[in-house]
């Protein structure tokens, strides 16, 4: 059966996957970007009734995360606009041991809708797509928590996961938690990329008011340094935030990919091994 499904985020480390999954699956995709036309925008709430027509079903990613201040009030007001759209299920991306983030789901499950919550651990693709891809190609990473070990997660599988999610009516009404296989601490998961990519990069632990203090020197926002330090104290020093699940194999009939063969699939793309942008 075909469907017309909105997926926000949809040039985003999981988005863009969920796109190619459903097409291959013969659905009809809306791209949830605001480059797109209609165009889609989270803090452009006129946007949303545009973007939300003639679509059956959402796949919600709140950019940057559910537990920055305004996501709550966003997300409440995109279920309304949702309903009054027609949408008949959502499946909310949403984060493993983030109390904040719970309250949005909250939302997502009250709304009257169909709904799949999906509470993903650490992407694997932080390391080669996001904030940590920089002091890689450095060889220095500078990181609080070492003690923290974490079961990352590959996007393919939280994909994967949401695709499945999205078309089959038998998962409504359920959360996963999509880990990977095994715990890795920072020092574990650098010693990795090193050996895969033959390059001498190191670990340094560093204090979290440290940590606070490099990202706030390297001119970045104060939301954003606010995010990391929400994400390190209250998500990765919690040591029950890092159980592993077996819900990627629940749902997709195997077992979620380990960090390793990320690394070695990465590491085969060069990626790792490029020039250090420079800046002017």
């Amino acid at each position: 059966m075909t469907s017309n499904i909105l997926v926000t985020g949809a040039s985003g480390k999981t988005g863009r996957k969920v796109v190619k999954g459903l097409i291959h699956r013969n659905q009809n995709v809306r791209l949830g970007s605001r480059k797109n036309d209609p165009p889609f925008d989270w803090e452009d709430p006129s946007t949303w009734p545009a973007a939300l027509d003639g679509m059956d079903k959402v796949y919600i990613v709140y950019y940057t995360d559910l537990a920055v201040p305004g996501a709550f009030e966003a997300i409440a007001g995109f279920m309304e606009a949702s309903k009054e759209a027609g949408i008949k299920k959502a499946v909310l991306l949403s984060g493993k041991g983030e109390k904040e983030a719970e309250r949005c789901e909250a939302l997502v499950a009250n709304s009257g809708l169909e709904y799949v919550l999906v509470r993903a651990s650490w992407f694997n693709q932080n390391f080669s797509e996001s904030f940590l891809m920089d002091p890689i190609l450095a060889g220095y990473v500078a990181l609080p928590m070492p003690e923290a070990e974490i079961p990352f997660v590959d996007t393919d599988d939280i994909a994967g996961v949401v695709v499945e999610a999205l078309l089959d009516e038998k998962h409504n009404g359920r959360t996963y938690e999509v880990t990977g296989p095994r715990k890795l601490t920072f020092h574990e998961v650098v010693q990795e990329i090193s050996k895969a990519t033959g390059r001498n990069i190191n670990y340094q632990a560093v204090m979290m008011d440290g940590y606070n203090g490099m990202m706030k020197a390297a001119g970045l926002p104060a939301d954003y340094v606010w995010l990391f330090d929400y994400l390190f104290r209250e998500v990765l020093g919690n040591p029950d935030n890092h159980a592993i699940s077996s819900d990627v194999k629940k749902v997709l009939g195997r077992e979620a990919t380990d960090f390793s063969d990320y690394v070695r699939k990465t590491a085969a793309t060069g990626v790792w091994n490029q020039a250090i942008p420079q800046t002017i």
